[in-house]
């Protein structure tokens, strides 16, 4: 079956994937209007769900004549401009040299292709012409002559719809786009909840969901990355959906920048969305022939509730947005030294830790911050990426030698973005920083941000980063980014294109990474921003793992990594095993419930393994093992969250299942221990009903109905914060 139809006697279109239905249609006046998203309804076309009455106070066409009941304010579009009467919130924006800003988009012409577009310097999801079709549908504003394509990638098995603008100026007059969104979604009569994933630094991506109201509400950040704030990620979703039952819809936009996610009900009880890059101190000039694409959104439906879409992206990003060989092939498991040692460091301490390491059975050693340049604390050394060979006598070839002698793999933290005012680089080049004219610098963690939207000064940075990845053998990544982006003016752009530097930062940001990954493609890249304010589908086209929280506390992570895997894979969550009480909250948890915790991620350490006891270094050997043993659930296993740590304060539980259904793990924590318990109930998912599967630590064998139908007991532990662990085979 084609995912692709065009009805031409209709003039419908109609994609299909697997499980879920999108159609749009082309009507009077060449207007292109949206349909029907959501379960596949067959054959039928959704054109009757399109009711025309005379509405007060919305205005018709002027080709309409005396009919009064065509009006683009309420019917429901595929991709809406300013200043055309349909008063809602739109997708395009774009001001023309006379002082007018209105812009009329028409239907022109469509073509559909084999395999999956792609967007010049944007991540965005990839597809062969066995795995992917691309629809390309133009619209255009006759006035001025604009092309405005509507880009749709559908990934038939994968369940999934991709959409993303190109903008192209025909005209003779140059256009300053002022709103380019990347995408349209109406829904007719739907009452619904939005589900967003809000926070702030060491609590991202924390739930809420809350009822759509008349007026508009939007998820967004202005502070030049994704932020710790809000994620670029939302459902919406049926009053009633839950984990297992009914309809759900996820919108993820592949960007690291500004962005804003806009959903208003309006006057007839309509619902529409909108997600892209910011309005907010944006603005793009297209000269004659110029083109300019937006960010892609990547799109996908669940009648099965929210655990199955969370699957839906979890597939979909393992094997057609993330491109490292680490989606599937084993990780090395790593120690950081930052909470071990912060900057206090020299290179027989960071040798003693790597030593510790091997000794209980890691693979890799990492040096976190405090490596380069005059770097004993926060406020200075960014930006000379020059080894201090006063703390590591020798430089950096000798001690990676060492570590890799001793059978241990080694990585490093950079953070190319960013320069310290007392460095060489910007006393040099105090010109190559972010900085409005005549007014003071805002600092954030005694930093600025490099105009990366110049070449010279990513040449320059990138140039010292691969001297120093060259001189020794690297084999993973930590890039960091510890501020907002502030100061917004690039002294190398004239005044009229301001509005450019936010995009071309993030822009920047792809091609240094890009330029990184190609260099060195057996590299493991990590991304970090502060932990996890960078975590978006952008990213992961570069890297497969992100930091997910500079938050170590294994009852807090919780919290946010279950957020998180709502939207994204859990084998893209950076989490470690850290020290206690913890450098965070203060809070003591067991040793076993910080590496169970640790185990739904990427897991690792980051504490001074060198002052661990003995009996905790016999249990770390023993975690290790055990996870190297599970690694292949957490990288291609189904993902199920068995209870919600919003409601449920006793205790918090997730499941593993394998591909073919044989192997299941179930983790958790038990929140809190009451004299006279209760005895909990977990209930499984995802197994096979008829199978029997074998309890790993009791022998115990059961059936799948037993195991998802009546459930399992809780064990009854002694103290709060107790580890929960299961692990069952088919026998």
């Amino acid at each position: 079956m084609k995912s692709i139809n065009y009805n031409e006697k209709t003039k419908v279109f109609t994609l299909r994937t697997k499980n879920s239905m999108y159609q749009m249609q082309v009507v009077e006046y060449e207007t292109l209007v949206h349909l029907y998203y959501g379960a596949d309804i067959g054959d039928t076309e959704a054109s009757h769900r399109i009711v025309c009455l005379d509405r007060g106070f919305s205005g018709n066409p002027y080709e309409a004549g005396a009919d009064r009941t065509f009006s683009l304010d309420v019917l429901p579009q595929e991709y809406s401009g300013y200043g055309n009467g349909d008063y809602r919130i739109n997708g395009i924006e774009v001001g023309h040299e006379d002082g007018s800003d209105a812009v009329h988009l028409r239907y022109e012409s469509y073509r559909t292709s084999k395999g999956k577009y792609s967007l010049e310097g944007l991540p965005c999801m990839f597809g062969t012409e066995d795995e992917a079709e691309t629809l390309d549908i133009t619209l255009y504003d006759r006035i001025t002559d604009l092309k405005v394509h509507l880009l749709y990638g559908v990934f038939y098995d994968l369940d999934v719809i991709t959409r993303a603008v190109r903008l192209e100026n025909k005209g003779e007059d140059t256009v300053t786009i002022q709103r380019a969104m990347s995408m349209e979604m109406d829904y007719t009569n739907k009452h619904m909840d939005l589900i967003h994933f809000y926070g702030r630094h060491t609590m991202e991506r924390l739930t809420e969901r809350l009822p759509l109201h008349h007026g508009v509400q939007s998820v967004e950040s202005k502070r030049g990355m994704s932020s710790h704030q809000h994620n670029p990620f939302v459902i919406l979703c049926d009053k009633m959906t839950s984990e297992k039952h009914g309809d759900c819809f996820g919108f993820a936009l592949a960007y690291s920048g500004n962005y804003r996610c806009e959903i208003e009900v309006d006057q007839m009880e309509q619902t529409r969305l909108v997600m892209g890059i910011h309005p907010y101190h944006f603005s793009f000039r297209l000269n004659t022939g110029d083109v300019f694409e937006t960010p892609e959104v990547i799109m996908a439906y669940s009648d099965c509730g929210l655990g199955k879409l969370s699957r839906i992206y979890h597939d979909a990003y393992r094997s057609n947005l993330i491109r490292s060989k680490y989606v599937t092939s084993p990780r090395p498991i790593l120690v950081n030294n930052w909470e071990a040692t912060y900057f206090d460091f020299d290179e027989e301490k960071l040798f003693n830790i790597a030593k510790a390491a091997k000794d209980i059975g890691l693979d890799m050693f990492v040096l976190d911050d405090g490596w380069f340049g005059k770097r004993n604390t926060d406020d200075s050394g960014l930006g000379d990426w020059v080894v201090n060979e006063e703390k590591i006598k020798g430089g950096l070839p000798k001690l990676v030698k060492k570590i890799n002698a001793i059978g241990m793999k080694f990585g490093i933290w950079i953070e190319p973005e960013m320069v310290s005012e007392d460095s060489g680089l910007y006393r040099e080049h105090p010109d190559w920083v972010l900085k409005i004219p005549q007014r003071s610098l805002m600092r954030s963690r005694h930093q600025l941000n490099l105009d990366i939207t110049r070449k010279e000064v990513r040449d320059h940075v990138m140039k010292q980063i691969f001297r120093v990845l060259d001189s020794c053998k690297v084999d993973y990544v930590k890039w960091d980014m510890n501020r907002s982006v502030g100061n917004v003016y690039s002294a190398a752009l004239p005044s009229e294109r301001q509005g450019e530097v936010y995009h071309r930062y993030v822009l920047g940001v792809y091609e240094m990474m890009e330029q990184l990954v190609s260099r060195y493609p057996d590299l493991l890249f990590e991304n970090c921003c502060g932990g996890g304010g960078r975590f978006d589908a952008g990213m992961l086209y570069y890297s497969p793992q992100i930091w997910c929280s500079d938050n170590t506390d294994a009852i807090d992570r919780l919290k946010i990594q279950y957020g998180t895997s709502f939207g994204y894979p859990i084998s893209t969550m950076g989490a470690h095993v850290s020290v206690c009480p913890n450098h965070q909250t203060g809070r003591t948890t067991p040793f076993e419930t910080r590496a169970v915790v640790a185990s739904a991620g990427t897991f690792g350490y980051e504490l001074d393994l060198e002052h661990l006891s003995s009996e905790e270094k016999e249990m770390a050997r023993k975690q290790i093992s055990e996870y190297k043993e599970m690694e292949h659930l957490v990288q291609t296993g189904d993902y199920y969250r068995l209870s919600d740590p919003y409601r449920n304060h006793d205790y918090v539980v997730w499941q593993f299942v394998s591909k073919d259904k044989k192997e299941t793990v179930v983790n958790g924590v038990q929140l809190r221990n009451e004299a006279n318990p209760h005895i909990h109930l977990i209930y499984l998912e995802g197994l096979e009903p008829e199978a029997h599967y074998e309890d790993e630590k009791t022998g115990y064998v059961y059936t799948g109905a037993a195991l998802m139908k009546a459930g399992i007991p809780l064990p009854v532990g002694v103290g709060d914060y107790q580890p929960i662990q299961f692990k069952f085979r088919m026998s």
